[in-house]
């Protein structure tokens, strides 16, 4: 007992205190919203100076893990920093009446989108009211009859010219339905055709060539009857023109004037002026009205898809520079699209079927993306950068995507772009992206680096308090300071040290919402509105305990096999060359702790130490890395006058798995000595740590996991105050054990040894001091030391004595 007391620790050592009074204090203090970092002071340095940094190239990379917070916190400091920048532009397409195929781009100031489409719908409605009702103006009616009446007065001369000759020579020049023609006239009257038919010869062919040559006649004045025509249509034209632009002209000065501060519009009115002369005179004219149907026709709609401005963003004044989050960043989400409609048959498209992608949304702002899927995206990747460093948003398919067969394709002019890209990622995708892609550095030349955890500092404290403070009462509740206290405990569990808390401050919150509902199940006052709900310890520690039940049915089975017999695992008794190792097993999101026996035999041979996971394929690189270092130790420590030669086998036990980690080299080596020297060991004590050719024995992780695991086994077969666990000293700093586990240690029903070296653990397994070496390099006969290397020299004589012969 004497030599376990040395390496035994204090119930005080096995998990972080907490200063009750000092976060009481934090919570009655006022309420902070603006507490955005917690311990990341590396990250929001970067962070500032990454977005500050207007050069080219300084585009963020974020490299944290998720459920860190990472995604909050950028988003709370961008807002913060966002917010005082100068709102950007809003931008539309609006039709090239040049080339419809090339839409054209207008940036406005923010807010003008919306007025600027509206005051297009204005000068539609006036062009509707206007027209065709300024064609029923007397002064344009008489104008358009003058026109008429000029060409009809040269008609009528032409004609009245070729009928005086007609009568000159007793023909009548008949005019019928636009058509004219001549008949022989006798007697003072036309002729019908039975009377001409009675005629004698000479006088028919009289007429014949009379009419022949009136014909001729006629056919040489009418000759310029089509110029005639075609001077009265354009005189017309010219008319119904100068028309619409007397009427036009005040609406679009209005309109230029409102917008004279935006050359783009000032442009786009001047461009659409001889367009919208043309769709009024093809429409809206007294002639168009003869030739269509004006119920087939929406002229409204015609009007619009040629004039209304397809306004891709929208800012509103004064709100900062934009933040989107792209959580799918598709070609089509980040670049936009170009979409497609069928009408009978025939697929088309328009400058008003564009649509905005992250990027036009986050121009002049800030675009995040997940670092991850964007890679997986090849295509979006290479164009993300080409638009980086071109500084323009470019609208294209992606190389490889179909074409619409027989769709007609747009090709809009690329928009300018000044955005900041922050992507974020883990560590390991970070330097993938600088290994392979020889661009990335160029571009994204800030990295911000989220750690995994905070070192608990009075800051650090407070921040936390004060954000799970803010995120209680923003969900109805009130924590107590015990409360916190045990989500403190949490965050140290999962950051597994006693002085750090895990930067995954996602969980916590997540364990807040869980606790709400347990306090609110107990809460009186529950359904009384505006009442905060009161959260204390004991909420906290039902939601855990709700998470381990609903999490629990694996490691719970693990449990009933070894309580059943079914693994066989002993708490209590000695063993030679069986020892309990502790591993732990992580299935999805669950992770526990559940021991393992490890078995050793040795005999006399050359074959060295077998590991047998290694040989069946079983044990990982780590794992059989941890095996092949015994060799080295026992050597090192028994073997400096002979040559070592022994045959050894070490298993788990009822391990039907992978195996991975060197945490079980402790073990391994114990029960390898226990082997050797027939020692037995104590198997109410389990054990764990990996160990180096020197025996110093090093740190593992999940220790919290291994040691809980075998106390619930202890438990379950009932206490016994001799059974505990091995740890390597340098695991101390991690513990962050169960208040059940504690108590246990404070009663003395449970113990938790640290050990420096292989001898520390031998001796509290066999209860046998191990022995140190004397300046003659023996052993004590009697220590565990001794009797090892006594049999160790025994078995080499053996087999080198076998050999020999």
């Amino acid at each position: 007992m004497k030599i376990k007391s040395s390496f035994r620790l204090e119930p005080g050592r096995l998990a972080p205190s907490h200063d009750i009074d000092k976060i009481n204090k934090i919570l009655e203090s006022e309420h902070q919203h603006d507490v955005n970092f917690i311990g990341q002071e590396r990250a929001q340095q970067a962070l500032e100076f990454g977005l500050d940094m207007t050069m080219k190239g300084y585009n963020l990379f974020v490299m944290g893990e998720p459920a860190t917070g990472r995604h909050t916190l950028i988003n709370n400091h961008l807002k913060q920093v966002a917010k005082d920048k100068e709102t950007p532009y809003e931008w539309c397409y609006v039709n090239n009446f040049d080339e419809a195929r090339s839409p054209n781009f207008i940036p406005l100031s923010p807010g003008d989108g919306r007025r600027f489409s509206k005051d297009i719908d204005t000068l539609i409605d006036d062009i509707l009211n206007t027209f065709p009702a300024a064609f029923d103006n007397p002064a344009f009616q008489r104008k358009w009859r003058n026109i008429e009446q000029h060409f009809n007065l040269k008609y009528q001369k032409a004609i009245d010219d070729v009928e005086i000759k007609a009568t000159q020579n007793s023909v009548m020049l008949v005019e019928e339905k636009g058509t004219v023609s001549f008949a022989p006239v006798h007697g003072g009257k036309a002729l019908s055709d039975a009377e001409f038919s009675g005629l004698d010869e000479k006088t028919k062919q009289h007429f014949f060539d009379v009419i022949s040559e009136l014909e001729e006649i006629l056919t040489e004045t009418l000759l310029e009857l089509p110029l005639w025509k075609r001077e009265m249509f354009e005189a017309q034209k010219k008319l119904g023109r100068e028309t619409i632009e007397s009427a036009l002209k005040p609406m679009l000065k209005d309109l230029e004037h409102k917008y004279s501060a935006e050359l783009g519009i000032v442009k786009f009115v001047k461009d659409m002026r001889d367009t919208l002369i043309e769709l009024i005179q093809d429409y809206l004219s007294s002639e168009a009205d003869d030739d269509k149907d004006a119920d087939e026709i929406d002229v409204r709609k015609v009007l619009e898809e040629q004039l209304k401005p397809n306004v891709l963003t929208r800012q509103e004044p004064s709100s900062g520079a934009p933040i989107i989050y792209e959580a799918n960043p598709t070609f089509q989400n980040v670049f936009g699209k170009i979409e497609y409609s069928s009408v009978q048959g025939s697929v088309y498209t328009s400058y008003q079927m564009v649509r905005a992608g992250a990027l036009h949304k986050a121009n002049g702002g800030y675009l995040l993306i997940e670092a991850d899927k964007l890679i997986g995206q090849p295509s979006v990747w290479e164009a993300l950068k080409l638009a980086i460093k071109s500084h323009q948003i470019k609208m294209e398919s992606p190389s490889g995507e179909a074409n619409i067969v027989n769709a007609s394709s747009l090709n809009p002019a690329p928009i300018p772009l000044d955005v900041k890209v922050i992507l974020m990622g883990s560590r390991e995708l970070y330097y993938l992206m600088q290994e392979y892609d020889s661009e990335f550095n160029e571009l994204f030349r800030v990295l911000a680096d989220f750690e995994h955890y905070i070192s608990l500092t009075d800051k650090a404290l407070h921040g936390f308090v004060q954000k799970v403070k803010g995120y209680a009462h923003d969900h109805g509740m009130v924590l107590s300071g015990n409360a916190v206290a045990e989500l403190l405990h949490f965050s140290f569990r999962q950051a597994e040290h006693q002085h750090k808390l895990s930067a995954r401050f996602a969980d916590v919150l997540e364990l807040v919402g869980e606790a709400h509902f347990f306090a609110k199940r107990d809460s009186k006052t529950a359904s009384a509105p505006n009442t905060l709900v009161k959260v204390t310890q004991d909420h906290v520690k039902a939601a855990l305990d709700a998470k381990q039940t609903r999490s629990g049915q694996i490691s719970e089975s693990f449990l009933e096999d070894i309580q059943e017999g079914q693994i066989l695992i002993d708490t209590d008794g000695f063993e030679v060359g069986k020892l309990n190792g502790l591993t732990v097993l992580e299935i999805g999101d669950t992770v526990f702790g559940t021991p393992a026996r490890i078995s050793a035999t040795v005999y006399a041979g050359s074959n060295g130490v077998v590991d047998i996971e290694r040989e069946v394929e079983l044990g990982k690189a780590i794992h059989s890395k941890g095996v092949m270092l015994l060799s080295g130790y026992l050597g090192n420590k028994y073997a400096q006058d002979f040559a070592l030669s022994f045959s050894a086998n070490i298993a788990l036990e009822q391990s039907y798995g992978h195996i991975d980690g060197d945490s079980a080299s402790l073990g391994e080596v114990c029960t390898l000595l226990s082997a050797i020297t027939q020692i037995p060991l104590n198997q109410g004590i389990a054990i764990t740590g990996s160990i180096n050719q020197h025996g110093q024995v090093q740190s593992i992780g999940g220790v919290n996991e291994k040691i809980e695991g075998f106390y619930k086994l202890c438990v379950a077969r009932g206490l016994t105050g001799q059974q505990g666990v091995i740890i390597p000293k340098t695991n101390c700093i991690n513990l962050v054990l169960s208040s059940e586990v504690q108590q246990a240690v404070e009663k003395g029903l449970f113990h938790v040894y640290a050990v420096e070296q292989v001898d520390d653990a031998m001796s509290i397994l066999t209860g046998k001091v191990a022995g140190e070496m004397s300046l003659r390099g023996r052993y004590p006969r009697d220590s565990v030391n001794g009797i090892a290397a006594q049999r160790l020299r025994h078995i080499a004589d053996i087999t080198n004595h076998e050999f020999g012969e």
